[in-house]
């Protein structure tokens, strides 16, 4: 007989309803189940909340990971050090190979440049080597003409944007949010996991869909020769499995910035709660320009590589139209392939970390996120 799982963790006044979701969702899964729930409101944490591990156990959190690498980038445009219309090939001049002179970076951030991967694939090495991408993928064709259409570039956007922070700092991207985002504020959220906290990594479990969600998956087959499968490095021999990916170690130490982040739900809601809360007797990271500039959508529509409507922004998604519309105009954030989900409200101070150990199907933003989200924000704006 399996042991019931318990609840852990504090709700503020007025935020009940959202244990009580937390709480009945838990109750209906396996015994198994791992996550944590982690929200602030206008600088305050307000949710903390976790169940079959503990407060300050870490998870791989996948794409989320897009969210500290596209902060970093939104600073260093604030700053001025990085402009969003100048061409990519103004900071990294060999990115011109193969017609990809005109790419901005404003295009570069927004998945328009084309560059989804290579013909050849990547080793696992490299994948978890943001250098090595970006090193192969100047030279690569890109898969559509810059600037027509969009496709998620999901495992190497952060090696692409980050070739530009090392070409206009001199400093890795990993670098700069170590110093300006995760240290000042003591966030859970690793792009590069210390091996002194290696014991608090929770190994990612694959998931276990049910028959009718094995049928769905067999029924939609993605080729071995697609758009998708070269974005998600799957036409290669061998390409491992998604659980593969974030218990490498290799991958878990060097914190590639497209999908090898390392996490807390405290750690996800904390930076985001620094992005555009006063935190930490420190004003928010973002000026309200730059938020609304991070938070605008700036590809909407049909995805070529996800072949589905898909809404980004800078970098972030445009969480809001992709995920969660409830939410407000301008929220912006990223999910991960294992479930986890991490986000910005700037319309009412919210800010959100969801993380779990098994994988969900069907891949990013678990589907009880919507519930969460839902009874969250509803308790922000109540109050």
């Amino acid at each position: 007989m399996s042991q019931e799982i318990t609840v852990h963790g504090t709700v503020a006044e007025g935020f009940e309803a959202v244990r009580e979701e937390f709480a009945a969702f838990v109750a209906g899964e396996r015994h198994d189940y791992e996550g944590q729930l982690c929200a602030y409101a206008h600088g305050r944490q307000v949710v903390d909340l976790w169940a079959g591990g503990e407060a300050d156990s870490l998870y791989g959190v996948f794409s989320s990971t897009k969210g500290a690498a596209h902060l970093v980038v939104a600073l260093l445009v604030q700053d001025g050090t990085l402009e969003l219309d100048r061409k990519v090939t103004y900071y990294w001049p060999e990115f011109a190979a193969e017609g990809k002179a005109a790419v901005t970076l404003r295009e570069l951030l927004a998945h328009r440049a084309g560059l989804v991967g290579i013909d050849a694939g990547f080793s696992a090495e490299e994948l978890a080597d943001d250098r090595a991408i970006a090193e192969r993928l100047a030279d690569q064709k890109p898969f559509w003409r810059p600037g027509t259409a969009f496709g998620y570039h999901a495992l190497v956007i952060g090696a692409l944007t980050g070739e530009v922070v090392r070409r206009a700092t001199g400093r890795t991207l990993q670098e700069v949010y170590e110093e300006r985002v995760r240290a000042p504020y003591g966030a859970d959220f690793h792009l590069g996991l210390p091996e002194s906290e290696e014991p608090r990594y929770r190994t990612a479990q694959p998931m276990l869909p049910t028959s009718e969600q094995q049928a769905l998956m067999a029924a939609q087959p993605a080729g071995p020769h697609t758009l998708a499968a070269i974005a998600f490095n799957r036409h290669v021999p061998d390409p491992g499995t998604l659980e593969d990916y974030v218990n490498s170690r290799l991958v878990r130490a060097k914190g590639p910035a497209s999908a090898g982040g390392v996490a807390s739900a405290r750690g996800l809601a904390t930076m985001y709660a620094a992005a555009i809360s006063e935190l930490a007797d420190r004003p928010p990271l973002l000026k309200p320009d730059t938020i609304a500039e991070v938070g605008q959508v700036h590809s909407v529509g049909y995805d070529l590589v996800a072949r589905a409507h898909k809404a980004y922004g800078l970098g972030f998604q445009a969480t809001a139209d992709m995920w969660h519309p409830v939410l407000g105009a301008g929220t912006f954030g990223h999910s991960g392939a294992g479930g986890s989900q991490a986000f910005a409200d700037p319309r009412s101070g919210l800010a959100y970390g969801y993380t779990r150990r098994r994988t969900a199907f069907p891949g990013g933003a678990a589907p009880e996120n919507e519930g969460f989200v839902r009874a969250v924000h509803g308790a922000a704006l109540a109050r």
